[in-house]
């Protein structure tokens, strides 16, 4: 899943027992927004979490003019050590996948073809957007 500012901008199906990071080519390649070319006054930043902590998936956000923002594994464990009180932080895919969550057509796969599960995964892209941007009032 990829998202600007926790709005969904990309969206790519496989199986749950593949890891996440396998999925990152197509998922950057599945967004159809326009980006604006990145500079260096204007970089385009991309936030993972540790299941993409590694080295072909900083090397593929380097090809797609991304500056990588990869969460490293242990991190958040070191920090709650050295600091009370400190809590995990929940990165934005991941509160993507918690509002995905909410729709039980999409939480519970009921689709035997990929293609109509995607255009549900669409759909529900599409109404977290359109709350998002705050259209309900």
């Amino acid at each position: 899943m990829a998202e600007a500012s926790g709005v969904p901008v990309g969206v790519a199906v496989d199986g749950a027992n593949r890891n996440d990071f396998k999925m990152a080519r197509e998922t950057i390649e599945s967004i159809l927004v326009e980006r604006p070319r990145p500079t260096r006054r204007a970089p385009q930043g991309m936030c993972l979490d540790k299941g993409y902590d590694y080295d072909e998936v900083e090397a593929l956000l380097r090809e797609f003019g991304f500056t990588a923002h990869i969460r490293r594994r242990g991190e958040d464990a070191q920090k709650i050590k050295r600091k009370a009180g400190y809590k995990a932080r929940r990165w934005v895919v991941e509160r993507v996948h918690s509002w995905l969550n909410r729709f039980r057509r999409i939480l519970i796969r009921w689709e035997k073809k990929a293609e109509t599960y995607l255009a549900m995964l669409h759909f529900a892209c599409g109404i977290i957007t359109w709350r998002a941007a705050g259209l309900l009032g």
